[in-house]
């Protein structure tokens, strides 16, 4: 079986350099192509799929539909919140340089790249808490984070993996995950088992498939970028 991820094309907010996490932007013409590009490099290599999962935010389903177009093909798609991005807290819409100025450097890295350190919270009452977004309103609100560090936002991808994704892998499914770049590395975290400290140096790139292959015990047996 095999499973890959794809972090979204380019955004607004990637291009403008500044804290996305939950908030819903657009992607870029670059974006778009990106996505595209990666449709064709997986329709050039022959890759099948049985179905697909994104999250609810629409830079990564849009770049699933471009990617799909790509491929000519038409797949179930399952869609959940949790594979958003790491919710961002406070810092959402903010310029990362801007912060850098104000915080410093080593601060905004921990901000960014931590596998524990939980940027500052939005209260309940802010727009940019999701229990506001009509996105979210089946959603528990218990549930619905202020913010998150990234072991928050693995727990609940790897919850999902679990309830559903795996079953679907257990079942010889060949599976499309396209989501965002601190799912992604959420997910791999889990996969393969990489401690805090290595994590903070991990980069997803945007628009590049990331293949796992599995044994029937659902244990990697190959992992690598096309």
């Amino acid at each position: 079986m095999k499973l890959v991820l794809i972090r979204h094309g380019e955004s607004v907010w990637n291009k403008e350099n500044r804290f996305t996490g939950w908030m819903d932007v657009e992607l870029t013409p670059k974006g778009i192509e990106e996505a595209k590009q990666a449709g064709l490099l997986l329709k050039e290599n022959n890759y099948n799929f049985d179905i697909a999962y994104t999250s609810v935010l629409k830079r990564a389903v849009e770049s699933l539909d471009y990617i799909l177009k790509e491929m000519n093909i038409t797949l179930p798609i399952k869609k959940n919140w949790k594979l958003n991005e790491r919710h961002y807290g406070a810092l959402q819409s903010h310029n990362k340089e801007k912060f850098k100025q104000i915080y410093g450097e080593e601060q905004v890295h921990l901000w960014r790249r931590s596998a524990t350190v939980r940027p500052p919270e939005v209260t309940k009452t802010d727009k940019r808490f999701p229990g506001k977004d009509p996105l979210y309103k089946d959603v528990n609100e218990e549930e619905l984070p202020v913010a998150e560090s990234l072991i928050d936002t693995m727990k609940r991808v790897v919850d999902y993996y679990n309830s559903d994704i795996k079953n679907d892998l257990l079942d010889g499914k060949n599976i499309l995950i396209v989501a965002h770049g601190n799912s992604i590395r959420a997910l791999i975290k889990y996969l393969e088992n990489i401690n805090d400290e290595d994590i903070m140096n991990l980069e997803i790139p945007t628009g590049k498939p990331y293949v796992y292959e599995f044994n029937e015990n659902l244990e990697v047996i190959d992992k690598y970028f096309i």
